[in-house]
């Protein structure tokens, strides 16, 4: 075998069931859904258990069998490489990001508040101009009634 080994190469040996979860696990979910059905086809208690165990080890609903490796490797982004050169290179582009993330958050605030402002605006002209327009009941209502 070479270093790359995979996880199910390496589960329990002799034990099929340990190194075929480890194998489906190495696969993704995509993996568990089609043994699944291809056990619902062949034999349904087949499928049946194969659903419950997937829904009772959480491999169902629990999002991808990969997260753990998934999150370890966004973890180890954060440790330092050992080269001081990339390392400072790394954290003056995070802070760089950081900063730029930043200023355009407040730039959408300045956006948003612009646009808020102009809506407003409108809408006092239009009730300006909508009371202007209107006619003067004040004088005509008098009028009217005799």
């Amino acid at each position: 075998m070479t270093s790359a080994a995979t996880d199910w190469t390496r589960a329990r040996p002799g034990h099929w069931f340990s190194r075929a979860e480890a194998w489906l696990d190495s696969q993704g979910k995509g993996a568990w859904i089609a043994a699944m059905v291809l056990g619902f086809i062949l034999f349904w208690p087949l499928g049946l258990a194969l659903l419950a165990y997937m829904i009772w080890s959480k491999r169902l609903f629990g999002g991808s069998c990969r997260n753990e490796n998934g999150a370890r490797a966004g973890l180890d982004a954060m440790t330092p490489s050992g080269n001081s050169a990339f390392d400072a290179y790394k954290a003056d582009t995070l802070r760089r990001l950081e900063e730029e993330q930043k200023s355009f958050h407040e730039f959408l605030q300045r956006l948003r508040e612009a646009r808020d402002k102009a809506e407003f605006d409108q809408f006092m002209e239009e009730r300006a101009r909508a009371a202007r327009t209107a006619p003067d009941d004040t004088d005509g209502a008098g009028s009217r009634d005799l």
